[in-house]
């Protein structure tokens, strides 16, 4: 019997660029094991550039990869906008600098796209903060939109901001 057939792998992103950044990273990894998400590998912290925020102060920035059973991308994206609020976070709609920021990026092969949530995130694929991390821990994984690898992703990347540790 496969105790783990019914777990979903996903792919969260977190950052922060306010206060103690490495601080509110490990918060936010404790957040999503309160959540009852299983992290499975997190990526290192990468120092990036923000991107399409009015701040020049750099983010710290992982991936985690987690499995969860019995849950949505809503319901995944509503434990994550709780977590943000626990850490201090303010409007998700407003781009300023934040203590944390968590995005579901990847619900294993799952397409949802709503008011709440969109998945796979739309600009996944684009962010140079996102697909360093998510090469480190699975470069083999494929983009189920665009059916490429995230090492052939970040191969193609033209975003101008580094990410690097």
């Amino acid at each position: 019997m496969n105790l783990n057939a019914d777990h979903t792998t996903a792919f969260i992103g977190l950052g922060s660029n306010l206060g103690d950044r490495a601080g509110n990273l490990l918060l936010g990894v404790r957040g999503l094991m309160e959540a009852s998400f299983v992290v499975h590998k997190l990526s290192g912290i990468y120092e990036t550039e923000p991107v399409g925020l009015d701040t020049d102060k750099a983010f710290l920035n992982l991936v985690a990869e987690v499995r969860v059973n019995n849950i949505s991308p809503s319901q995944m994206m509503a434990r994550l906008l709780r977590i943000e609020y626990l850490l201090g976070r303010g409007d998700k709609a407003v781009k300023r600098p934040r203590t944390a920021d968590l995005d579901v990026l990847f619900f294993g092969d799952t397409r949802v796209e709503s008011e709440f949530v969109t998945v796979p995130h739309p600009r996944a694929h684009l962010r140079r903060f996102v697909l360093v991390p998510m090469n480190e821990i699975c470069p083999d994984y494929v983009h189920p939109i665009f059916q490429k690898t995230m090492a052939q992703l970040l191969a193609d990347c033209d975003e101008i901001g580094r990410a690097h540790v």
